[in-house]
């Protein structure tokens, strides 16, 4: 017995050793609770129970499982109106196409007094959801709308969106933060703001503080607040995708903000090692349907690979031409994005879009062209400054084409007919490695802010330029006075900022042509554009290049050849 009141020879008690180790395990297992506890509340900082957890839960799950249509939103844009409609899947049919729905308009006070009118565009944005555009309606009226045998949808208790002051889109990101989308911050471009003073806010009803979720700010810039995503969320979120969660914001202070943001993708999304697409352009537009299709062939002839077409209320025929363009193989997507002058926030939803499958993406109009001297192609250009340390951003100057002497659209495209321009560039647009940004996402004229150590470099005008085809003939410049679609330009309207750049010289604020339009811009004759084009692309039997509107009836012929040899 005696031997067993020591552990060794060195004379250490097994009652000492036992309260010794007995106290190294407490120590321990306190210091392990602690510190993931502290990690929790920094990473995943939220005020919500696991009672209203539970509550929140079974609100959502009522709402899913409705059995008649809702209108979700509504949001008031400067001319039209957007409609978010949710039904359940037992009346897709009735749904699904723009011929069966009708905007319907009746007098506030009396829903007997109504008119219809058919929607400017129907889209399916996720499964038994769509977004309506309806004109906007007259004053002393209200909207909803209806299929031609069924009365309207109610929008008793629906608030009506002012597009002023909204959050308007959101996205789950991968490294565990929530990105916002605000309209009505009226933050200075280019410029930080402090974060401490934001915070976002999840749930089903932002009107009840049982069902809300809070997280604060990491970052604010412009119309951007990225915030982490409480752990609630991440938990079960492919649930919580399902269920029509909403994120907002709100200021230190004051109201939470409007909102009819519900975040998508998966914050645990496998990106490969290895990108699918080695180049991708993503372009912003509105009513550019006639130029797309030379704008896409030409930059697929020069290693484009992948296009994102972010539309911004086109009423053309958009949606054929990207069906005609995906028919013969360019993989080209359209995604809408109807909100106004956010022309910034909608190329950093791009960047984040293109992310997982582009290892670059160029940023340019779809008036712009890639000029590569020496008739090379963009992967060249890359890989001759691959050798450049970080390389995150590729800037590339842009050249002002005139009307060349023009007083119509030239049938045989811009880059054929527009040869005269200005001496000197005017800026620049960039091509961007997505993986390189900066967390705030900050990006003004196509250019972002990079995170460190990635660096940009400008290219020297021998190796690439821009063809920027800005000053056209004036049945398509005037449509500039429409409306600009940068949330920092002013309107040409407007007599705010004349002498900016992004205006034409001369020019005033009203659409009136001058006499003198045609030749206005030509200082320089460039015709090495035009020439490559013709030798590329001009059709050897038909001398018709393959944007042409006459050289359609023999694509159609070739197309149902290579059906045929298909099958």
């Amino acid at each position: 017995m005696k031997g067993r009141k020591k552990y060794n020879s060195g004379g250490i008690s097994w009652s000492t050793f036992f309260w010794c180790t007995l106290i190294v395990v407490i120590f321990s297992v306190l210091f392990t609770t602690f510190t993931f506890s502290s990690i929790r509340r920094f990473y995943f900082p939220e005020s919500f129970s696991h009672k209203t957890s539970s509550i929140w839960r079974n609100s959502i799950m009522q709402a899913k499982h409705q059995n008649s249509p809702t209108l979700r939103d509504i949001v008031m844009l400067p001319d039209q109106v957007l409609i978010f409609l949710n039904y359940p899947s037992s009346l897709f049919h009735h749904f699904h196409s723009q011929h069966k729905i009708q905007c319907v308009y009746f007098l506030v006070n009396s829903s007997k007094t109504r008119f219809t009118h058919t929607p400017i565009e129907v889209n399916v944005v996720q499964p038994y959801e769509q977004i309506i555009r309806c004109p906007m309606h007259p004053h002393g009226y209200t909207i909803s709308v209806a299929t031609k045998s069924k009365d309207p949808i109610p929008t008793k208790d629906l608030f009506i969106h002012n597009w002023e002051t909204l959050v308007y889109e959101a996205l789950y990101d991968r490294d565990y933060t929530t990105i916002v989308f605000v309209k009505g911050l009226n933050l200075r471009p280019e410029r930080l703001a402090e974060a401490s003073k934001f915070q976002c806010v999840f749930g089903y009803d932002f009107k009840n503080p049982k069902f809300i979720l809070s997280s604060e700010a990491v970052s604010v810039a412009q119309e951007i607040v990225r915030c982490r995503t409480p752990m609630s969320i991440l938990s079960g979120q492919p649930q919580a995708q399902a269920h029509a969660i909403k994120v907002s914001i709100k200021i230190n202070g004051g109201e939470i903000f409007p909102s009819i943001a519900k975040p998508s993708l998966e914050p645990y999304q496998n990106f490969p090692r290895q990108k699918a697409h080695k180049i991708c352009l993503c372009t912003m537009l509105r009513n550019q349907a006639r130029f797309l299709k030379e704008w896409v062939m030409y930059h697929g002839k020069v290693g484009i690979q992948r296009w994102f077409i972010y539309d911004n209320n086109s009423d053309d025929d958009i949606e054929k031409v990207i069906g005609i363009l995906q028919s013969i193989g360019y993989n080209i997507t359209r995604h809408l994005w109807p909100w106004v002058k956010t022309q910034e926030a909608g190329f950093a939803h791009c960047a984040l879009r293109a992310r997982s499958s582009c290892e670059w993406v160029g940023f340019i109009d779809v008036d712009e062209f890639f000029n590569i001297r020496g008739g090379g192609t963009l992967n060249k250009v890359i890989k001759l400054y691959s050798k450049v340390k970080n390389l995150g951003e590729i800037r590339t100057r842009c050249y002002s084409f005139g009307p060349s002497g023009l007083k119509k659209v030239p049938r045989e495209g811009v880059t054929v007919g527009y040869t005269c321009r200005l001496l000197g560039s005017e800026r620049h647009k960039s091509i961007i490695r997505p993986d390189a940004l900066n967390q705030s996402l900050i990006n003004v004229v196509h250019h972002f802010h990079l995170r460190t150590p990635f660096v940009a470099i400008e290219l020297e005008k021998g190796v690439m330029a821009i063809n920027h085809y800005k000053y056209q003939v004036w049945e398509v410049f005037k449509e500039k006075f429409y409306r600009r679609v940068s949330a920092f330009v002013a309107d040409w309207q407007e007599e705010n900022n004349v002498g900016s750049k992004d205006r034409a010289p001369g020019v005033g604020t009203k659409a009136v042509e001058p006499k003198d339009w045609s030749n206005r811009f030509c200082e320089v004759k460039d015709m090495r554009l035009r020439n490559w084009v013709l030798r590329n692309f001009r059709d050897r039997r038909t001398h018709l290049l393959p944007w042409e509107p006459e050289f359609e009836p023999h694509f159609k012929r070739r197309l149902r050849r290579k059906n045929i040899d298909r099958l």
